[in-house]
């Protein structure tokens, strides 16, 4: 058997595969609307306390979702440094207050060699709230 044909072959369907792995891949604008499917859009605020965190999601080069107690989550828009914010990295935080606000830089570390890769400066936050459900239903 030809082993030099083999590989240019092989190599091919590598990266056919690689390909439909992305192509399965939701968007990021699909990730946000998913993360956002029955929420309403609340007034954007401009800190959010710490003690509402209680997990964050990553939105490929487009915001943060923080996860709240209850109904509500927040979303973040970063308002520079989009182009380092990927969800296979890590929120590095250091605020001075019990509050993360629109003022505060998040640094992003790479979970690999943990090194800062970057950093983002946040946006206001937008509380999106699920409706509670109605009674007479």
């Amino acid at each position: 058997m030809n082993t030099r044909s083999l590989k240019p072959t092989l190599l091919a369907a590598l990266f056919a595969m690689a390909g439909a792995a992305d192509a399965a891949r939701p968007s990021p604008d699909e990730q946000l609307a998913k993360a956002l499917d029955g929420r309403v859009a609340g007034k954007p605020v401009k800190c959010i306390p710490l003690r509402n965190i209680r997990s964050t999601q990553v939105i490929d080069r487009t915001a943060i979702v923080y996860g709240g107690h209850g109904r509500t989550i927040y979303v973040n828009r970063p308002t520079s440094g989009l182009a380092f914010l990927r969800d296979d990295m890590i929120l590095v935080t250091d605020t001075r207050s019990s509050e993360l606000c629109n003022i505060d830089i998040v640094k992003l570390m790479d979970p690999g060699s943990k090194m800062i890769t970057g950093s983002i400066g946040l946006g206001d936050f937008v509380p999106y709230t699920r409706p509670a459900k109605d009674s007479t239903d």
